[in-house]
């Protein structure tokens, strides 16, 4: 199981390179570089925080998921 800051650390990689894609196609519609920059920065805030949701809810759920067996001696 992750840790808290293990998710957040993974969300937020995620996100630089994920903003810098959405900055860029915002720029590239509009010409406008301040609201490239702006749409990007709200987009990678709501989305770390989406993201980190949604991977400690996964974290709850145990389907899909090969659980360790303990065997005594």
């Amino acid at each position: 199981m992750d840790t808290h800051l293990r998710s957040v650390a993974k969300g937020i990689s995620w996100r630089v390179l994920a903003t810098m894609v959405t900055t860029i196609v915002v720029y590239l519609y509009s010409g406008e570089l301040v609201a490239a920059a702006i749409v990007g920065s709200f987009d990678a805030l709501a989305k770390i925080v989406l993201y980190w949701g949604h991977e400690r809810i996964w974290q709850r759920i145990t389907w899909g998921r090969i659980m360790p067996t303990v065997f005594s001696p």
